[in-house]
């Protein structure tokens, strides 16, 4: 099974990326991009799975959810801002419009029902994690501390600034050995430039992925918009070039009763962890907001 999707592999009819878990060759995460057209509506049906639909580089974006309508406020681009965004509850009808610019439907496979929710983006919990040139901003838009009205899936975003390592140290959670929490993972990349609100076609990084076992151990060149699902094993870090800032959107699910996003770190660079408390964050991060870019001396 193919691990790494570079840029337009997944397209499908209307849809940019069309990742479910037959294509996954897994169980639970799913994600569809969609990029909007002015007199065009997006429809699906979410018949096994409930769903966030996120705005990635579209404003003033008309949802309509079994019948209930809302209005997304958007973002102009993943390194604009921090966008609101609605849960789409499990067997919901959802039609999406707008006049251009690019959405996410992250999925995962569900049992349990729970009403549609409306998220505003000054309610999206933003945090700084890592410390030095490890440092990176997180979005927790649909974790398990940030939303509670969900049955598996977690969804959140991280912007690594040009020159910084994100997953980092490399961590999993694939249920082996002493790693209990079970959670298959999307990678959504995008690569961007300093002074630009989304991606760039010309943008490069790094990930890299290793299996217990160690039948995989790979890590590609990574361009704006390509895919890499993770079944299994660690993954970090994601490198970004000192020209190019990285975004990616993470889906991810699992088996368990209970929402988690716990993962067991490689123990032979646990210790990273630590090193951290002696070095200060990287002064460019929070890089956004609800409120758009933070001002920077």
């Amino acid at each position: 099974m193919t691990w790494f999707h570079p840029a337009g592999t997944l397209a499908d009819g209307r849809a940019d990326v069309v990742v479910t878990p037959a294509v996954a060759g897994w169980d639970y995460s799913g994600l569809l991009v969609y990029t909007l057209r002015a007199g065009e509506a997006v429809s699906l049906t979410l018949a096994e799975d409930e769903g966030v639909l996120l705005p990635l580089s579209a404003r003033d974006i008309d949802v309509t959810v079994d019948g209930q309508a809302f209005r997304l406020a958007g973002r102009d681009g993943v390194f604009d801002a921090v966008s609101d965004w609605i849960y789409l509850p499990l067997g919901s009808d959802v039609t999406i419009a707008g006049s251009a610019g690019e959405v996410a439907v992250c999925t995962a496979r569900a049992t349990q029902v729970f009403p549609v929710a409306h998220m505003a983006a000054a309610d999206v919990p933003v945090e700084v994690r890592g410390a030095g040139r490890s440092t990176r901003q997180v979005t927790n838009v649909a974790t398990p501390g940030s939303f509670t009205g969900a049955d598996r899936i977690n969804v959140c975003e991280v912007i690594t600034p040009g020159g910084n390592w994100s997953s980092w140290p490399p961590h999993r959670h694939d249920g082996i050995g002493e790693c209990t929490v079970t959670n298959e993972e999307i990678y959504y990349f995008r690569i961007g430039r300093e002074d630009q609100k989304h991606g760039d076609p010309v943008g490069q990084g790094l990930f890299h992925v290793y299996t217990v076992d160690g039948s995989v151990d790979e890590t590609v060149t990574l361009h704006d918009g390509d895919v890499y699902v993770v079944p299994q094993g660690y993954h970090g870090p994601t490198v970004a070039p000192p020209e190019y800032p990285m975004y990616f959107l993470n889906v991810l699910a699992g088996p368990g009763e209970e929402r988690s996003m716990s993962f067991c770190d490689d123990p032979d660079h646990h210790w990273i962890r630590e090193a951290w408390e002696t070095q200060a964050p990287d002064p460019r991060l929070p890089w956004s907001s609800a409120a758009g870019r933070t001002e920077r001396a």
